[in-house]
Formats: structure tokens, sequence, C-alpha cells
């Protein structure tokens, strides 16, 4: 480390002399450390950003114990931020110091044929923030700043805390299987997991026009904010509803299956959640009664949609925040987490 500095706020690119910043480390699996590191270099099409707020994903809870295999140490984590810029590269020219943003914690290459037919988030060369799978390390948000390409950067509205805009990553995630999943006015819709997606999903599925959404969970205490949040009906098992769609946000072999058996002949099934490698498919089920699985990854231009739905209240994100703590206590709560504690849904650091 060449030299110990304070951040500047006014530069238009990085400096020559390696500034220094707090961050969260996962040093080794099961061992998070608040350590010195070298502030992001940031090159000609990125802005460096002053985190505000970033939240604890489920996929960083999993990838404290390394059972993901995405998130090898040395890595800082997060990717569910937002914050207010601090500097810009050279061919940046709309965003300067100040500015309040959030960012996609995809980033896309822009040429590649998925890229170039607006599948940005299935880009042959896509890398996630805070995620180091072995071919890449890209070091995220738990951190005093994050630095990342200008065009994965929107703006905040006034009416969204830095807390709640550290949400719209999950809320693009739900808001893209609901894009995915055909759906007409009126329609009955299942979701499996009243988790955090789960609850997002619903809310987005009530956006869309859905006019009946059941919420499937076996614990009382998240079905309860399910109802609060959007969900018509709840039920703590899996039932035969002759519903038009089912969203799936577990990501196991049971939930698979509830999701499948919940549809009409002919509904559809979007499968979100991504926790088991594998699962056994009740083929005929599907087969003959002719239904249309979907897969749905990450989130693909929801982004602005989110925001201007959050800044109307139409989604709700706050019940959801169970906690906001300052970054040098993340560790703790990271463990609260990986412990399953009661009462936990999102928890919020303040770098």
């Amino acid at each position: 480390m060449e030299e110990w500095c304070a951040p500047s706020h006014n530069r238009r690119i990085a400096a020559v002399t390696i500034c220094c910043m707090n961050a969260l480390l996962l040093t080794e699996y099961m061992k998070l450390e608040l350590a010195p590191m070298p502030e992001p270099e940031v090159g000609p099409d990125d802005v460096l950003i002053r985190v505000r707020a970033c939240g604890i994903c489920g996929s960083d809870v999993h990838g404290l114990d390394g059972s993901t295999g995405r998130r090898i140490p040395p890595l800082v984590m997060g990717h569910e931020a937002a914050g207010e810029v601090t500097a810009i590269g050279a061919n940046v020219r709309d965003l300067g110091p100040g500015d309040r943003v959030t960012f996609d914690s995809t980033i896309y290459c822009g040429h590649c044929s998925y890229c170039a037919r607006g599948e940005v988030n299935l880009c042959d060369d896509r890398e996630v923030i805070g995620v180091s799978p072995g071919p890449y390390r890209r070091h995220g948000a738990f951190a005093e700043y994050v630095a990342v390409p200008r065009r994965v950067v929107y703006r905040l509205p006034d009416a969204l805390s830095y807390e709640h805009a550290a949400m719209i990553e999950a809320v693009s995630v739900a808001m893209h299987a609901v894009n995915l999943t055909p759906i007409r006015l009126g329609d009955t819709a299942v979701v499996i997991g009243s988790g955090m997606i789960g609850v997002l999903t619903m809310q987005a599925l009530r956006a869309a026009g859905c006019a009946r959404v059941i919420a499937i969970d076996p614990n009382q205490e998240r079905l309860a904010l399910a109802r609060q949040l959007g969900a018509t009906e709840c039920l703590t098992a899996p039932a035969p509803l002759d519903a038009n769609l089912a969203i799936e946000c577990v990501g196991n072999q049971d939930a698979v299956r509830a999701a499948i058996s919940a549809v009409r002949k002919g509904g559809a099934v979007t499968l979100v959640g991504n926790v088991a490698p594998v699962v056994d498919l009740p083929l005929q089920q599907v087969v003959t009664r002719q239904l249309r699985l979907q897969g749905s990854c990450a989130s693909c231009g929801e982004y602005p949609a989110a925001i201007d739905l959050m800044a109307q209240g139409i989604i709700q994100v706050d019940p959801l925040i169970s906690a906001v703590a300052p970054l040098a206590e993340g560790a703790e709560w990271f463990g609260k987490l990986y412990r399953r504690e009661p009462n936990l849904m999102k928890v919020i650091l303040r770098p």
C-alpha cells in the first residue's frame, strides 16, 4: 500500500496516490474482518460511489461458509447498495459528485450477442459485484467505496432513502420474474416461499394485475408479513389450487414440486429460487398438463420501474428491513443471519 490518506470527494478521476478505506473482508470462510483496503480505482467509464447503505443478501450469507463456491476469499461481498457519487471517470458526463445513486449488481460486457438482444443478465462475460467464483474477483459494497461502470448506475429520487434504495436490487429480481411470467388481469397466482424475494414478488404480482395472490410457507410469521404486503390468502402447506401461475422462490425440490402442483392445466411456473443445484422433476405432470416452466435469472432492465414503484409506495420495503447497523458490526449480523435467528429478514449495513 503506497500511502494512507483521507478520501477526496471532488475528483474527476482517481488520484495517483492510493487512498484507503474500511471494508468488511471475508478473509477466510466463516471469518469476516473490518480491514483497511485500497480505495477502488476509477476507470474512464466508471463511477466511484460512497456507499451509504448495503443489504446483506441471502447469497452472501450462503457464501460465508463457502457452500456456494461463488465467494472465494479474500473478498469484499455486498451487491445491494446505494450511495452518492464521489468521483467519475474521464468519459462520464452525466453524473457528478453528490448525485444520489444505486447500481445493478450485474456487470455486463455490452458487446456479446446476448447484450445485443438486450438480455444483459445472460451476458457471456457477466460478472457480479461482490462475487469471486474463480474466473474473476470483483469486490463489492460492504466497504466505504465501490467503483462500478456508469452503464449500471441509476439516479435515485429524493423520496427514497439510502436504506430503502439498497432494496432495489431485490425488487428488480422479483419484477424480472413477474415480467417473464404470462399474466392476465384478474389471474390467480401462487408464490412458494415468503422470504425476501417471495414477499417482493407478491407485491409485483399485485402491481401486474393479479387479483388473487396465494402465499405458501410453513412459517406463520412470514405468512403474516406476506398478508400485510400483498398476499390475499396464506397456506402453510402445498395444495392443488388450479392457479393460473406460480412463482417458486425457495429453490429446492419440495418447493418446485409444490409450484407445479399448484397450477391448472396449461399454467405457467417460474423458478427463481436457486439453492439446490439439481432437483427431480415430475415430468409427466409437466408434459401431460402442458405446463410452461420458466427460469428467471437476476434482472434485466427492471431498475427504473422498480425505483418508480418504490417511490410511489406501490412496492413497500420498509416492513422487510429488520435492522440497520454500522459496517463495524457486520460480522455479528452475518452470524445472526447464518444461525437463522428468528425475526430477521433484511439487515442493512452502513459503511
